[in-house]
């Protein structure tokens, strides 16, 4: 092989490592565009209407949103391996006793654990309230949600008229159940 076919062999191979490394660098600016530009549309916000979702509760009965219509509504996106998440079920679940009678729920929604998971932190917190299982994060990412916990009030025509990220006192919990209050607001 003379000087000149070694000279040919090394500038092919840089063009296609420099083509590589191209398709390369778009890859992953179109990854990251789509998934921070892009999702942020899809971010819902005080004064959107709350997206329909339906999910199984623990019971292994379907819940959609759209059933709650006419209805305050708690949403809370929660984990079990989230202390915040944790620290706030209890005042979730004494506020869900205080409202039983009242034209309020809670959903809250569980993003990517196991049922046995769930089950097992619900039992030793002893709570009521419904439970959805969002196994893979739909429901999480039509919200936007990013970082846990993260509560939505819905109102009574579907209306989210506030977005609440992060953990919650008992008072906090106590004050939103009576914004969704449909009765509070006649």
């Amino acid at each position: 092989m003379n000087k000149k076919e070694r000279h040919q062999r090394k500038r092919r191979r840089l063009i296609m490592r420099v083509t590589v490394l191209t398709l390369i660098l778009i890859a992953t600016g179109y990854v990251f565009y789509s998934n921070f530009v892009l999702a942020e549309g899809s971010v819902v916000s005080e004064g959107d209407q709350a997206p329909n979702f339906a999910l199984v509760n623990m019971n292994g009965e379907r819940v959609e949103l759209d059933d709650y219509k006419g209805q305050g509504v708690f949403l809370n996106f929660w984990g079990t391996f989230c202390p915040p998440c944790e620290d706030e079920m209890p005042y979730m679940e004494d506020q869900y006793q205080a409202f039983q009678d009242e034209n309020v729920e809670i959903l809250a929604v569980n993003v990517g654990e196991s049922e046995l998971t769930i089950d097992r932190f619900a039992d030793r917190l002893q709570l009521n309230f419904p439970i959805l299982m969002d196994e893979n994060r739909n429901v999480l990412d039509q919200y936007g949600v990013s970082q846990l916990p993260a509560t939505y009030l819905i109102d009574e025509s579907g209306e989210v008229i506030l977005e609440h990220i992060g953990g919650m006192t008992e008072e906090n919990v106590q004050d939103y159940m009576e914004m969704v209050n449909p009765a509070a607001s006649s």
